[in-house]
């Protein structure tokens, strides 16, 4: 029989408060501070830094709103511990400009009116820089050809080319990002103008 049926009194585990100091380098910048061990890399950039690019959206991973780069790799900010990260080299929408000079595929968005309602373009931004340096380095997605040079591994392990990018393969690796304005379609051109 359960405990609680019998009426037991069960003193609540004490809320333990972990914090350390960790190292990060945002928007070039290092930076220590010390974080909760529970707060995530998206609520350190929006609390701590001041950096409201990210977004939290569904705060589950699912739609791309906070994504920003972890050391060159596109992320879910919302999904990692600031704790876990320590000495990381994050990237968010507003790192990518080189002072006043848009990052081109900031400049393609612009150009192109990538966006609506705007909530989800810095993710989507960040997530495109992040996919094109993927595709450049050869990593094969799940539209990527079985006979493209990308898919075919060298004796190391590694892909032997870049993965050309057509739209197909474009909506594939952005398909993390969602935007509920729909404005896929001027996307995938504002990328496609970044490779072009």
């Amino acid at each position: 029989m359960d405990s609680l049926a019998l009426g037991a009194d069960l003193e609540p585990e004490p809320v333990v408060d972990e914090h350390s100091a960790v190292t990060l380098y945002v928007n070039g910048e290092e930076t220590t501070l010390t974080v909760d061990h529970r707060a995530t890399v998206l609520e350190t950039l929006r609390e701590d830094f001041g950096l409201t690019g990210a977004k939290k959206g569904c705060d589950h991973g699912q739609c791309g709103a906070c994504t920003v780069l972890v050391d060159g790799r596109r992320v879910n900010s919302c999904l990692l511990l600031t704790v876990a990260r320590n000495g990381a080299t994050i990237t968010t929408v507003e790192g990518l400009a080189d002072g006043e000079t848009l990052h081109p595929v900031q400049q393609a968005f612009v150009e192109r009116d990538a966006l609506q309602c705007g909530f989800c373009t810095p993710g989507q931004i960040c997530s495109a820089v992040g996919m094109l340096r993927e595709a450049a380095d050869g990593h094969p997605s799940h539209a990527t050809a079985p006979d493209s040079p990308a898919a075919a591994a060298g004796p190391d392990g590694t892909a032997t080319g870049a993965v050309v990018l057509d739209a197909d393969e474009i909506r594939e690796r952005m398909s993390g990002n969602l935007c509920r304005c729909g404005a896929y379609p001027r996307i995938v051109e504002a990328i496609e103008d970044v490779i072009e």
